[in-house]
């Protein structure tokens, strides 16, 4: 009889539930503000918004269920380890993502690992990563340079003498506001050459395409 009680005591655990619950929803609460508020308005990735509450969900529950302190502490390193070489097949993860999925993954780590702390730091902790998200992304204190590829037909613009005359065709050309202009390749046989111009960006999203390295053969500025 004792032994069924102490099965029953083990099984329903009410304690261990209820801090499993509070912690996967103060989890699910920053993580989701993290990527809906900040991440999702200026990328439009339905796909990364999946992979990351999905990666969220899957890492808090898995450090939190293991058996010991040192197998959550080496699962946690070894996760960060795989993100910080992960890959696609098709292509490699952009900057700004793998940088939300590590903290993503941090944060996930540490709301489930932090067992002997309490509640008030965790949500202290899980709220300055927050600040931090929320003042790097409102794009207040700092403006964003982007940089675009451009195949440029006007090779007789490229050289240095030539230069304000070429930012000039440029920003009548594409309406950018063109801070700086770097000349690549040039090829003389098709009278072109690969320019990349740093411009203001005062778009709130990203621009996927802005570095893409391939053209048509046909298609000139």
């Amino acid at each position: 009889m004792e032994e069924f009680l102490s099965l029953e005591t083990d099984i329903i655990a009410p304690a261990g539930i209820w801090q499993l619950l509070i912690r996967f929803a103060l989890n699910i609460i920053v993580v989701g503000i993290m990527i809906h508020f900040f991440y999702y308005p200026k990328s439009r990735r339905r796909d990364y918004y999946f992979t990351f509450t999905l990666i969220s969900v899957s890492v808090f529950f898995l450090v939190f269920l293991l058996g010991s302190v040192s197998l959550k502490i080496g699962f946690a390193l070894g996760i960060f380890a795989i993100f910080g070489i992960i890959r696609y097949r098709t292509e490699s993860v952009p900057i700004r993502e793998m940088t939300y999925l590590f903290t993503i993954t941090a944060i996930s780590v540490i709301n489930a690992l932090s067992v002997q702390i309490g509640v008030m730091e965790i949500i202290a902790t899980n709220l300055l990563f927050l600040a931090v998200a929320w003042m790097l992304e409102c794009g207040r204190w700092l403006k964003h340079t982007s940089s675009k590829l451009i195949l440029y037909d006007k090779i007789h613009l490229i050289t240095p003498d030539k230069y304000e005359e070429l930012k000039e065709d440029l920003t009548n050309r594409t309406g950018l506001v063109i801070k700086k202009i770097e000349v690549g390749h040039i090829d003389f046989l098709r009278d072109a050459a690969f320019l990349k111009v740093y411009y203001e960006s005062i778009a709130r999203q990203t621009n996927t395409i802005d570095n893409m390295t391939r053209f048509p053969r046909e298609e000139v500025l």
